[in-house]
């Protein structure tokens, strides 16, 4: 399509950022590296309420140093495990869906770096909203479709279902690239699900929500401020709190 031609800007600015220590990516193969839990879950076993996580964790190799990798985990009332929800890319390469459900670990290491929990929803009426959450991720576009930049990828999963699901609140830090990916809409609900969004293919646009504040798309990059905490959003770094 035309902003191939953008694919040359986009890989300088990776380089950039891979000379910004920003994770804890580590210089391991990929079968080497830890998927194990860090303790943020709850014990399923142990809760009967229902929950709600939404994890970002830095993607890995190179695109750890530049954007990360988002997934949503869910466990019903009184279930004893979790079902993941999430898009992963290399499946494409073997012509299967790049969208997975299934029951894992919710809050394990992507291939070593350390997931930060992005949104929680628990307790009563969630079990509504995880409902609406397998709806909304059964009925995902792209369940076939995998590209790193603009999209779609596991980050333009996540950002659909949340803006099906607006409850969770959820502001996609500026590193999730691929969040703003519409495919050949122009307008639509922001990730969070509140506001205004235009955008061209993920590489151009702007957002404008009490939840995500004020952000603008450049070439998938995504330069913005929140005044609530005020913050401003920079790619590669991501949000920079300045509230006191």
């Amino acid at each position: 399509m035309w902003f191939q031609q953008y694919r040359q800007f986009f890989y300088f600015f990776v380089f950039l950022g891979s000379l910004v220590v920003v994770s804890d990516v580590q210089a391991e193969k990929w079968w080497t590296t830890s998927r194990d839990s860090v303790g943020i879950a709850p014990d399923p076993t142990m809760t009967s309420e229902a929950i709600i996580h939404v994890y970002g964790a830095r993607a890995y190799s190179w695109r750890g140093y530049f954007g990360i990798h988002t997934w949503i985990a869910v466990k019903p009332t009184n279930a004893e495990s979790y079902t993941v929800y999430e898009v992963i890319g290399w499946r494409q390469r073997r012509k299967i869906p790049v969208l997975t459900i299934y029951d894992n670990v919710p809050d394990r290491r992507w291939y070593g770096s350390a997931p930060v929990l992005l949104a929680e929803k628990r307790g009563q009426g969630v079990d509504v909203l995880i409902e609406r959450i397998d709806r909304a991720a059964n009925d995902y576009p792209y369940a076939r479709n995998y590209k790193v930049w603009p999209g779609p990828n596991s980050n333009t999963f996540t950002a659909w279902v949340s803006r099906a699901v607006p409850e969770l609140g959820l502001d996609l830090p500026p590193t999730a690239i691929g969040k703003d990916y519409l495919g050949y809409r122009f307008i639509a609900l922001p990730p969070s699900g509140s506001g205004f969004q235009f955008s061209i293919f993920g590489l151009f646009g702007i957002v404008v929500s009490a939840v995500e504040g004020l952000e603008l798309n450049v070439l998938g990059l995504v330069f913005g401020v929140d005044p609530d905490p005020w913050a401003i959003k920079l790619p590669v770094i991501g949000r920079v709190n300045l509230s006191a």
